[in-house]
């Protein structure tokens, strides 16, 4: 257990400055970490992947708030949009996590690896929609929200790689999309978790010291340190080249979509 704890506090940290850097949960570096760790633990691959994102999605509840804390005292937090997507969000979020419950595993897995994929390809290339509009009125604001939700909870992230591109395209400055969007975690990790606990408690064969499919030793490890770490990557956010971490950051996806590739053969 002790060297599992390691990497569980080692990818807190990861997933704190990247919550604060880019505006994510970190889920896109807390998800592999956990399907690797728990395939050497021996949870049962039928529902590894759902304890994998239960458990990333319950983690996002706390380096959520800390980035949006971090972010509002620099004024980078829109929230007359986060209390106009929240609604959808929390509903979107909810049911994809109930689906998420009953996909098969390698079904989940695929999809995540399809994602690490077209957030690594959209930082490789630094693509960003043009600015070409204001936000939505009520209904597509609603329909935008269940569209992140739904997605997050299928890979277990805060919804940042998808709040982000969406906010910048409705006129929003980029540090001021990545403030917002971090704030948009907190509602999707509620309904997530909440939705990934209801949905995994009585199913059969998950690890000791689990509520639902929340592992929660691995919540405690990655959270103690996610939380301290999330306003260093606020701070870098506001002072270092992102474009250039986003392309190193790309890379690191790439390497780690085709490493989960390779396990589904």
């Amino acid at each position: 257990m002790s060297s599992f704890l390691f990497l569980y506090i080692a990818a807190g940290a990861l997933a704190g400055v990247l919550a604060g850097l880019f505006g994510i949960g970190g889920g896109l570096v807390i998800v592999p970490i956990l399907v690797y760790c728990f395939g050497i633990q021996g949870v049962h691959p039928d529902i590894l992947m759902q304890v994998a994102l239960g458990t990333s999605l319950a983690c996002i509840l706390f380096t959520s708030v800390s980035s949006a804390r971090s972010h509002n005292k620099r004024g980078a937090v829109d929230w007359s949009t986060v209390k106009r997507i929240v609604l959808g969000i929390l509903i979107g979020t909810y049911l994809g996590s109930v689906l998420a419950a009953w996909l098969p595993s390698d079904f989940l897995k695929g999809f995540f690896v399809i994602f690490l994929y077209y957030v690594g390809a959209q930082m490789l290339l630094g693509k960003q929609p043009k600015a070409s509009r204001d936000l939505p009125s009520a209904l597509p604001m609603f329909g935008t929200g269940n569209f992140i939700g739904v997605v997050s909870s299928l890979v277990g992230i805060g919804g940042g790689t998808l709040s982000v591109p969406f906010l910048v395209w409705c006129n929003t400055p980029m540090h001021r999309a990545i403030g917002t969007a971090s704030a948009i975690g907190f509602p999707i990790a509620v309904a997530g978790t909440l939705g990934f606990v209801i949905n995994g408690l009585g199913v059969p064969n998950r690890p000791d010291m689990t509520l639902g499919f929340v592992y929660l030793p691995a919540l405690v490890g990655i959270v103690g340190m996610g939380v301290l770490m999330a306003p260093v990557g606020v701070r870098l956010a506001h002072s270092l080249p992102v474009p250039k971490l986003k392309k190193a950051f790309a890379v690191l996806l790439f390497v780690v979509g085709t490493r989960m590739l390779m396990s589904l053969f």
